[in-house]
């Protein structure tokens, strides 16, 4: 499969490169512009050829991807690695972005036990008050 084609559709790729865990998934975030191809926004029947730069956003997480191989359907974790080289510097702001969220979430900690029906309304009591 790899590189027996010449061109695949964004959203088979993105799907067998294990991106997205459905093909209707891949196809949704190409048509919300959550892909660009080569720096333009693109519909999801779009080629992808080999060579081509792809600027993916999942949530808060941004990669840039080169295409080395071709697949139109999915395979192994290993093989679908093969299928696709990230940039280094797209590495080094997702880690950046990774170190920022567990800073930003490190204070933060979980109560002990769900509140109560008196905490509860304790709670509410005190909602209302600012009121």
């Amino acid at each position: 499969m790899i590189g027996e084609q010449e061109q695949v559709r964004v959203d088979k790729w993105l799907w067998a490169a294990r991106f997205f865990k459905t093909r209707g998934l891949a196809s949704k975030a190409v048509s919300g512009g959550k892909i660009s191809l080569n720096g333009q926004r693109c519909k999801p029947s779009k080629a992808v050829a080999p060579n081509d730069i792809l600027i993916i956003h999942k949530g808060e997480v941004e990669q840039t991807v080169t295409v080395l191989g071709l697949s139109s359907k999915r395979g192994p974790a290993t093989v679908a690695r093969t299928l696709y080289q990230e940039t280094e510097e797209s590495v080094q702001k997702r880690d950046e972005q990774r170190k920022l969220r567990s800073l930003f979430h490190a204070g933060q900690t979980m109560p002990a036990k769900r509140p109560s029906k008196r905490d509860r309304r304790k709670i509410k009591e005190f909602i209302r008050k600012d009121k």
